[in-house]
């Protein structure tokens, strides 16, 4: 009989909730807690966000201490959703840049945020004080980034650090 339950998450050890009791933060992985001098690589589950991983993991494989700290957020969610999915979706749509990592051997750390995407991979961009960010190009046209947006382009116009924008 095939086991058809989904893998558990491991609970995080790091959460933050908003004034409503909404959780809007969570974190865990293989890297100790945050400190400078990290890319923070953003993940969606795309292609384009895979290759930003890969090239994130290509840009620091050398360091004697390898770490990267991820990043998925996700837009705004009821307090109900929010405790039962954030960490469940980030998780999920992470699990090809965990996996890439650990099998390059680089440590992570993933971080689960509710909100707007480029107001928060910046924010935390900050927090961490993150060396420089990656982030995958979803290959917009013009027009569609004008009507659109483009998370990237918000990033690049915020960030303070540099900005790896992979295609």
């Amino acid at each position: 009989m095939t086991n058809t339950t989904p893998t558990a998450i491991p609970a995080p050890d790091r959460m933050a909730r908003d004034e409503h009791g909404r959780l809007v933060y969570a974190s865990w992985g293989t890297a100790p807690q945050a400190h400078a001098g990290r890319w923070l690589v953003a993940v969606d589950g795309s292609e384009g966000s895979l290759r930003a991983a890969s090239m994130g993991a290509r840009l620091i494989a050398a360091e004697a201490r390898a770490e990267v700290d991820l990043v998925h957020v996700h837009p705004w969610l009821v307090k109900e959703a929010a405790e039962a999915e954030l960490a469940r979706r980030c998780w999920h749509v992470s699990a090809a840049a965990r996996a890439l990592m650990d099998e390059m051997g680089i440590a992570w750390r993933l971080h689960a945020r509710m909100g707007d995407a480029a107001e928060e991979i910046d924010a935390l961009a900050q927090e961490l004080g993150s060396q420089g960010i990656a982030i995958g190009s979803h290959g917009l046209t013009a027009a569609e980034s004008l009507l659109l947006g483009s998370v990237a382009y918000k990033v690049v116009h915020l960030a303070k650090v540099p900005v790896l924008i992979v295609r």
